[in-house]
């Protein structure tokens, strides 16, 4: 009897111990974090710089394809010798991961660039670090939320695009409304995804007008719905669909430069979803991932507007960001997406032809 109770307070002594020596190392990375973050000395560029030599490397989570990432990559480990892991995913898986590992005390990732309203989710279950970043200020108002916690570095405008063999540049429709006329029967599509495209478009028409308005245009003309905007666009580039409705500009302009008979425009306002990064607040190599923010803001800027991305520094000028733009709303996406996600199901993808 004695063994046994000896054992089991042992047992107990033991796990309270190990809970505590985690939870200290928990905090102390917290508090790490936070003092990269919030370095505003005038060192500070030497000062991460050191710091993310001494931790030798930085784990990012992305959603950029590895062909436009590569550049990134290559290009930071160049100037800063901090090695850079990746692991690349969709946006929702990799919230979902994030936030299973946040959970579970698992802290493997320093930054995420994903989506903002998956950012979003992060900063509302507390997983992220405001930086206090110099470079910030360079950047278009509406790539910074007001808490801070996360900057967007890219926009994901959805545009039309179509395929110049089989649609005439004087055809293009001016507004919404022209989507209507029935030459555009069994000539449309859309992305399976895009409820958040649909959710900003109807908010910018009305939404009990914009909501009939794509009901008729469904029952007019049909709207073939495909899974994936890089199928979409290719679809679009073989003829097979004419023209589709929310691709984003990037996809449309590589293949267009490549000699492919492509082409885009927009129906201003157009829809901008921002791609964004953040620091996570248990980073196990917060100087190395904070210095890779400030990159994502300044060199990677650069880089990726050669990729043809829309960039959100107001040092990287182009004629979409100087557009009239509206942009995808965090909070509506995610405190309303089950009803979007619904009328979109119930206006394309249950009437798909």
């Amino acid at each position: 009897m004695f063994n046994r109770k000896f054992i089991s307070i042992a047992i107990t002594i033991a796990g309270t111990l190990a809970f505590l020596t985690l939870s200290s190392s928990v905090l102390a990375q917290n508090a790490e974090s936070a003092e990269a973050a919030g370095y505003k000395g005038a060192d500070r560029q030497q000062h991460l710089i050191d710091g993310g030599k001494k931790e030798g490397e930085v784990m990012i989570y992305t959603s950029i394809q590895p062909t436009d990432f590569s550049e990134v990559k290559a290009a930071f480990e160049k100037k800063y010798g901090v090695k850079v892991k990746v692991w690349r995913s969709s946006s929702e898986n990799i919230l979902q991961r994030a936030v299973a590992e946040g959970r579970a005390q698992r802290y493997d990732v320093d930054a995420i660039e994903t989506s903002g309203p998956e950012l979003e989710s992060l900063h509302r279950e507390k997983m992220l670090q405001e930086v206090k970043s110099p470079y910030l200020d360079d950047l278009i108002a509406q790539a910074i939320p007001p808490h801070h916690e996360w900057a967007g570095t890219r926009l994901d405008v959805f545009t039309f695009a179509y395929n110049t063999k089989l649609v005439k540049q004087e055809e293009l429709p001016k507004t919404y409304e022209d989507l209507l006329d029935p030459k555009w029967k069994g000539r449309l599509g859309i992305e399976a995804n895009d409820s958040d495209w649909f959710a900003s478009v109807v908010g910018e028409l009305g939404e009990a007008k914009g909501v009939k308005l794509f009901r008729d245009i469904v029952a007019t003309n049909g709207v073939s719905v495909r899974k994936g905007h890089s199928l979409l666009m290719n679809m679009v580039a073989s003829g097979e669909v004419p023209m589709a409705l929310d691709i984003y500009n990037y996809k449309a302009e590589q293949l267009k430069q490549q000699g492919i008979p492509v082409d885009w425009f927009t129906i201003n306002p157009a829809v901008a979803a921002p791609q964004a990064i953040g620091v996570l607040r248990h980073a196990p190599h917060p100087n190395a991932a904070v210095l890779f923010f400030d990159f994502m803001l300044t060199d990677g800027q650069a880089i990726l507007q050669t990729h043809n991305f829309v960039m959100t520094s107001k040092k990287m000028a182009t004629d979409l960001n100087a557009m009239p733009l509206k942009f995808v709303d965090s909070k509506v996406v995610l405190d309303e997406n089950k009803k979007w996600d619904k009328l979109f199901d119930e206006i394309f993808t249950k009437q798909s032809k």
